[in-house]
């Protein structure tokens, strides 16, 4: 037998069953909860005899194994940390901000009680002294007071805290390509009721066949961002030459014109399809020559509505009432007949055929609703009144009796009056102007003008006062300028003239905007339109203005 712990090689697994016997032991003595390293066995157990049996101290055996079960995962799951994440949880927290404690190291006005105390002991007003300064000093300032209030160094001077403008500027020149390309002029300007939208009439003031020729009428938004100077935002067809237009004082969307056919139209920008909503049509009550001027009246009856007036060079000036149908039905009518225009004027007797005096243009006193002043082709301007109840000569035709409303004839032009214009500003001033390229202007109290000023050398086609400085006014003249007067500077010459155009093409129509009041918008036979900007000189009142007006006004010249 071989020696205990030595390995026999003729037994099959000798070393392993050894190894093997001596696992076994340990996991049972660990089993049992005690460890034996070599120490011999306890005596008198049956063990023990197994273990001295040489047989059995070398028998195979095989004993249970030993699990040891995994916490990594439950552990991780724990900590809520996911194996496919990048990165685990981060938390963050805010340790400090840039100044969490302030302390004002200065005041200016921060004083100690003590300082405070200090300052109301020093301050000790004498009284009785200072009552003795103002009476020793009481004359000569009365004296200086005076001297100011009777100073004339501060008259006219007023604050203004807008920026001034000091040139009058060119901001849009607006055309028609279409209209354009077939030589139309403009003959006609207006401003809607925003005073963001511009309208003009397209046709033809010179020789040509008006009565055949398509025309136009076009609307720029300048409040656009997108605006396009070529391509107006609306383009109406008309198959006569429009003369006139004029948008509606209320309803930014409606435009009266009339036409060469004597025909009225009113259209609605805001219907795209067709914008017509009134016209008069070919009756016997429709003008038998072109409409020059139209005009927007208020509605006495019904306050809704309006009543569009209309003069032409057949004499007649008509009031038109609009009808549900679309038509435009004649209210009431006057004509200026050769008759009833006073003998101060010599105008020549002449027929029955020759009766009619032709009316150019129209404007409506602004202070009393039945005065208005026309212009003829016989140079002469007339003072007229709606109230008038005297027929004029028997006409043929016609469903409403015309009335003669003449009261007075001014000095006349020395050819026809092309432009009229009351002042807003005084009820007894008026301007004209015509083809002997002078500007009148006249108080409807005398014949004789108060001034007559030579512009141009051709003719001058419109004449309008300023809506905001009383002694303004502009005329477009034929020879291609825009005169801007101002009688408080200068009452001989303009105080700017304006180059509408540089091929020097006669400038027929202007209107000042009421709503956006530096802006002014004049049409010339080149068929561009161009808004100028004015400048402050033209836009802010002074403080005397309106006793210089009062003063021009009274002058006595007959």
């Amino acid at each position: 037998m071989a020696p205990p712990g030595s390995v026999c090689p003729s037994r099959p697994g000798g070393l392993v069953a050894q190894v093997t016997s001596r696992r076994a032991r340990c996991h049972g003595n660990r089993r049992s909860g005690r460890w034996e390293r070599n120490g011999p066995p306890q005596p008198g157990t049956t063990r023990d005899h197994r273990a001295l049996s040489g047989r059995d101290m070398f028998a195979d055996s095989t004993a249970p194994g030993a699990d040891v079960q995994s916490l990594w995962r439950s552990a991780r799951s724990v900590r809520c940390e996911a194996k496919a994440c990048q990165t685990g949880k981060i938390s963050t927290a805010e340790a400090a901000a840039q100044s969490h404690i302030s302390q004002d190291a200065v005041v200016q006005t921060e004083q100690s009680k003590d300082a405070v105390q200090d300052f109301q002991q020093e301050v000790q007003v004498d009284y009785t002294g200072l009552l003795s300064f103002l009476q020793r000093v009481e004359d000569a300032v009365i004296k200086e007071l005076n001297k100011n209030w009777k100073s004339h160094a501060f008259d006219g001077f007023e604050v203004n805290w807008t920026d001034q403008d000091e040139t009058v500027l060119c901001l849009h020149t607006l055309s028609y390509p279409e209209a354009q390309d077939q030589n139309l002029q403009v003959t006609s300007v207006s401003w809607n009721a925003t005073g963001s939208v511009i309208a003009c009439s397209y046709g033809r003031l010179d020789d040509g066949d008006w009565s055949t020729e398509k025309s136009y009428v076009c609307t720029w938004n300048l409040d656009r961002r997108a605006l396009n100077p070529q391509h107006p935002d609306l383009v109406v067809d008309v198959p006569s030459s429009v003369m006139c237009l004029a948008f509606h004082p209320s309803q930014p969307s409606l435009i009266a014109g009339g036409l060469f056919s004597g025909e009225l139209v009113v259209w609605d920008t805001s219907r795209t399809e067709d914008p017509v909503i009134w016209r008069t049509g070919m009756t016997d009550d429709t003008h038998t020559d072109p409409v020059y001027q139209v005009k927007w009246l208020p509605d006495t009856q019904h306050r809704n509505h309006a009543r569009l007036l209309s003069v032409a060079t057949d004499g007649k000036i008509l009031v038109w009432r609009e009808e549900q149908d679309g038509r435009l039905a004649l209210a009431e009518g006057f004509a200026i007949v050769a008759q009833q225009i006073p003998r101060s004027t010599r105008l020549k007797k002449v027929g029955w055929g020759e009766a009619a005096v032709g009316v150019t243009s129209l404007s409506l006193s602004h202070f009393d609703a039945d005065v208005f002043v026309v212009g003829v082709e016989g140079g002469y301007s007339l003072r007229c009144s709606a109230l008038a109840q005297a027929p004029a000569l028997p006409r043929p035709g016609g469903s409403v009796l015309l009335r003669a409303p003449v009261e007075l004839a001014f000095s006349a032009h020395a050819g026809p009056v092309y432009s009229v214009s009351c002042s807003p500003f005084h009820r007894n001033l008026f301007l004209s102007c015509g083809t002997d390229g002078q500007v009148h202007l006249h108080s409807m109290l005398q014949t004789q003008p108060l001034l007559a000023l030579q512009l141009s050398k051709k003719y001058l086609f419109c004449v309008c006062w300023s809506p905001v400085r009383p002694l303004v006014f502009a005329a477009a003249s034929g020879e291609g300028d825009v005169h801007l007067f101002d009688l408080a500077s200068s009452m001989q010459k303009p105080a700017v003239s304006l180059k509408q155009s540089m091929s020097d093409c006669p400038v027929y129509c202007l209107e000042f905007n009421t709503k956006h009041t530096r802006l002014l918008a004049a049409g010339d036979a080149a068929g561009t339109v161009k808004v100028w900007q004015l400048s402050s000189d033209f836009t802010e009142q002074g403080p005397r203005e309106m006793s210089h007006l009062e003063q021009l006004a009274s002058e006595i010249t007959d």
